[in-house]
């Protein structure tokens, strides 16, 4: 059984700042790659869980109810 990924703080900013929850942008590259992530059907979505873990685990958490919250004390706590 694998250990599900820590969020780091700088992940969690820009999972909030793409879907308008706060945080703070990213740059060009990760911001096509959250762009992307918005459009990816199940199939794609996978693909990139794979390679971006992290990013799953946060857009995985912000889908959860207190997910949201849960994000901003992440990323609150690199500050």
């Amino acid at each position: 059984m694998s250990a599900e990924p820590i969020i780091p703080a700088e992940i969690a900013a820009h999972v909030l700042w793409h879907e308008g929850e706060g945080g703070h942008p990213a740059g060009s590259f990760t911001t096509a790659l959250l762009i992307a992530w918005a459009h990816a059907d199940h199939a794609n979505e996978a693909r990139l869980a794979a390679e971006w873990p992290e990013y799953a685990a946060a857009y995985a958490l912000f889908a959860q109810p207190g997910g949201i919250a849960r994000l901003r004390e992440i990323a609150e706590a690199a500050q």
